[in-house]
Formats: C-alpha cells, structure tokens, sequence
C-alpha cells in the first residue's frame, strides 16, 4: 500500500500530464505559408502565395503553415482551402497543440 503523500504526488503527475496532452482551441491571425519557406519565400520571381504552392506541390516534408510574427504554426485540415488562402492573411480557429494547429475554420482576416 502506497503512503498518502507517495498517491497523492501519483495523482498529481498523472493529471498535469493528461492536461497537457489535451490540445487548446484558439483563434490566431497570421499569413497561410508552408513550414519550409515560413516568412521567407526563397523562389525568385514568384509571389509568396505561389512560392507557397510550389513548394507544397515538391512533396517535402513539410505543411502548410501560418505565420503569426515570428512564430510558424503547422497547419492540418483542408490543404485545398489553404492553398486557396497561401500567402493571404487568415484568421484560424482550431486546436492547438505545441506548435500545429488542427483547424477547424480558415477566414480572410481584415
């Protein structure tokens, strides 16, 4: 039989880590990129919007993504709306965990 000092300290621990596993829902604003180029695009000669495409259609390994100041979130969802809104500023509501967000709606932002 555990000491109640040793289940209550148990009880702690599992409870911060079951709270922070739970993704939080917010809504941020920011610019739809992909997680390669962020704020950054690299191919000459294109807008962001279509850097963004190009380098989604490349396969890499990486996501659409939203840039929020200096921050670039991963985003998963509808790559068709995203793609529609690359290099456009968005307002994103979804669920956030660590740096992806698993959207639920994409708007234009003012």
């Amino acid at each position: 039989m555990l000491k109640p000092a040793t289940r209550v300290f148990t009880v702690v621990v599992y409870l911060l880590f079951a709270v922070s596993t739970f993704a939080a829902s917010r809504t941020l604003t920011g610019t739809v990129t992909d997680t390669m180029c962020g704020n950054k695009h690299m191919i000459a000669g294109k807008s962001d919007a279509d850097c963004t495409r190009e380098c989604m259609k490349s396969k890499g390994n990486w996501t659409y993504g939203l840039v929020v100041g200096e921050k670039v979130y991963s985003l998963s969802g509808d790559t068709t709306q995203f793609a529609s809104f690359a290099g456009k500023r968005v307002r994103v509501t979804g669920e956030q965990a660590g740096n992806s967000i698993t959207v639920q709606s994409v708007t234009a932002a003012p």
